[in-house]
């Protein structure tokens, strides 16, 4: 017997343009076309995109960016996108006629809804090269934007140009969070995966005083519950966006069914000694006394079971070692088993596709040149 095949026609809102093109779903088409046959690369991912987006299919296949695991290729409902992007919507007040700035490659996740947000609630959005400084060609202002933590970076001096601002794709440092505050840019770190289209919590990084006391909490989205399973673990019930119940491998401090704390991956845990010890809670300690990408992991050791060990991306300086290791001993807020047992040193970081650190395939390096 022959299946059914399932046809879904997302409506483009009227008042949906794109680089100031103001098209209907067949100018859209043409633009697509256009975009692949004679843009530049970002153009040609974002009108790939637009063209399965304008196909008569229920769903697009999208791969996860395999920063936790071996990248896949998963079927995600386009009437779930656009779910996600009334959600976000509502939460950011961020309806018609927003103007909002796409400076992320449409080939994941992240840069594929911003597109769906724009033609589903009739923003106005303006493409550039998802370059590490997207702002510096930049010369008016956004209501929106959405970035990865190393554009945020570099686009401290150019904030001005963004009214909101989200940021995903990895978490916001701790020097990085000191640097926008004060900042006028309303700017948010997400929550999310590919699995739930794109993020389904977010917090303000640089609240008001008055808002500073739930400063650390992820609030979800509307029509998201949250709760915890036996391992702490985050489980979100989206039925608008996933069908399935998705339990995750992020171990949370659950506030409340909308709020939590985020604390690590539960798949990092260190056992060492029989204390549970969260590599990020470590890294978010460290982040002052570290200039360059670093991340805690661990080794087996016969007398702990497993001992902590922190890897920093640079060529080894032993004068930078010495001094790293006092900075640490005279650290007040890190816990004696805290204290990484050994400093490893690694040029460079092995990384997915869309620049993110692959923590299991660097430590193996690690552990190769020390063997």
């Amino acid at each position: 017997m022959q299946m059914m095949r399932t046809f879904y026609k997302p409506k483009i809102h009227q008042s949906f343009s794109i680089n100031k093109n103001t098209l209907d779903r067949e100018e859209l088409k043409r633009l697509a076309y256009s975009f692949i046959k004679e843009g530049e690369i970002y153009e040609q991912e974002a009108g790939n995109f637009l063209l399965d987006w304008l196909d008569e299919k229920d769903h697009i296949i999208v791969q996860t960016s395999g920063s936790t695991g071996k990248p896949k290729k998963i079927k995600i409902f386009k009437e779930h996108m656009v779910n996600s992007a009334k959600a976000t919507g509502k939460f950011f007040k961020s309806e018609e006629n927003t103007t909002a700035l796409l400076c992320l490659s449409a080939n994941y996740i992240a840069g594929k809804m911003m597109l769906v947000r724009a033609m589903v609630l009739g923003w106005k959005i303006d493409l550039t090269p998802p370059k590490t400084n997207p702002l510096d060609t930049v010369y008016k202002q956004y209501d929106f934007c959405a970035m990865v933590p190393l554009q945020l970076d570099n686009s401290l001096n150019r904030l001005h140009l963004i009214k909101k601002l989200i940021v995903g794709g990895g978490p916001v440092s701790e020097n990085l969070k000191g640097l926008v505050q004060g900042v006028k840019t309303k700017i948010y770190e997400t929550y999310g995966m590919t699995e739930t289209v794109s993020h389904i919590a977010a917090r303000r990084i640089n609240p008001k005083k008055k808002d500073k006391k739930d400063a650390g909490f992820f609030k979800a989205l509307p029509n998201i519950t949250l709760s915890v399973d036996n391992r702490n673990c985050l489980v979100i019930k989206a039925p608008q966006l996933n069908k399935e119940t998705i339990i995750t491998h992020d171990v949370v401090e659950l506030k409340t069914y909308k709020k939590f704390l985020w604390k690590g991956r539960y798949d990092n845990v260190i056992n060492s000694g029989g204390i549970k010890l969260y590599p990020e809670e470590i890294e978010t300690k460290l982040q002052l006394l570290i200039g360059h990408r670093f991340f805690i992991a661990s080794v087996p050791d016969d007398t702990l079971g497993d001992k902590v060990v922190l890897i920093i991306e640079r060529e080894y300086d032993k004068i930078a070692l010495l001094a790293l290791k006092e900075g640490i001993q005279n650290l007040e807020t890190l816990d004696k088993y805290e204290i990484p047992k050994e400093v490893y040193f690694l040029p460079q970081f092995i990384e997915t596709e869309n620049g993110k650190v692959q923590r299991s395939k660097t430590l193996e390096v690690v552990l190769d040149t020390i063997a």
